[in-house]
């Protein structure tokens, strides 16, 4: 038997197994995030992240990340932030821009920093985090009518794959999100959003994420619907996106056409687990 360190954390609810692949080697990371993301029988979670050295020049750190159901995912922007405030407030850094490797590239985090509450010392603490999800790639953006969807959708890709759909009744997710992730014009499956906005402009949005079903956030998402909302004319290039773990500020724009992603990251526990 063995022990391997982890960390839960969450960004607006999405929450993920933290490990440190730098102190502990992880061998079968699909078969372990299946085993303890779940929220009964394991530490429970939407998944697993790794966090490891970088293998290039070009970034300081590096992130794999596993759904609930084993599979590997492209980049996740509530992780990305939560990576961000582990590495800074445990010492594994001491910058405030981190620059992440990614399976859809380099992204960097920018940390917004405040003292620690109470604490005499010049320690801070990271409050928030901005992550550059670079361009979102539109080269395959349509909308189309899905079979048996509630309305036109868009797709929107921000690294991994995004189908927006507009409607007023975003609480159809739970029946529309697994019929539209497994649809056959999605050969890798894809996410989906339902999304309504609302008089105040915010967008409330339910996301269905392929391999680990409705979260309640997903970063990448809230980077999807704020695009889709452009391209729809339905809001401008600043966007509050409204998930069912909290609120996401999302910004795209113009001068490089990059999405900016901000949002929380809270630690929940540390713990042990005995692995064979």
């Amino acid at each position: 038997m063995s022990k391997i360190h982890f960390t839960k954390m969450h960004g607006a609810g999405n929450d993920y197994i933290y490990v440190d692949t730098m102190l502990n080697e992880i061998a079968e990371p699909e078969a372990f995030s299946r085993t303890w993301s779940d929220r009964h029988k394991g530490i429970g979670s939407d998944g697993l992240v790794l966090i490891g050295a970088s293998p290039i020049a070009e970034a300081d750190f590096s992130m794999r990340i596993f759904n609930a159901d084993g599979s590997e995912a492209m980049m996740c922007g509530n992780a990305a932030r939560c990576i961000g405030k582990y590495l800074y407030e445990r010492g594994l850094t001491s910058k405030a821009r981190i620059r992440l490797l990614t399976l859809s590239g380099v992204k960097t985090l920018q940390l917004h920093l405040n003292p620690a509450s109470g604490d005499s010392s010049h320690r801070k603490e990271v409050t928030a985090v901005t992550v550059d999800m670079l361009e979102p790639i539109l080269e395959d953006h349509a909308l189309f009518q899905m079979d048996n969807a509630p309305a036109i959708g868009t797709f929107v890709s921000m690294g991994n794959p995004h189908y927006v759909i507009f409607t007023d009744d975003v609480d159809q997710i739970g029946d529309a999100g697994p019929m539209l992730e497994h649809h056959a014009a999605f050969p890798l499956r894809c996410n989906i959003e339902l999304a309504h906005v609302m008089d105040d402009g915010c967008i409330r949005t339910r996301v269905w994420e392929r391999g680990s079903g409705i979260t309640a956030a997903c970063g990448t998402g809230a980077c999807a619907t704020a695009v889709a909302a452009v391209l729809t004319g339905r809001a401008g290039r600043k966007s509050s996106i409204m998930m069912d773990g909290g609120t996401l500020d999302i910004e795209w724009r113009e001068g490089d056409n990059h999405v900016y992603l901000t949002g929380p990251a809270a630690f929940v526990f540390d713990g042990e687990i005995e692995t064979s």
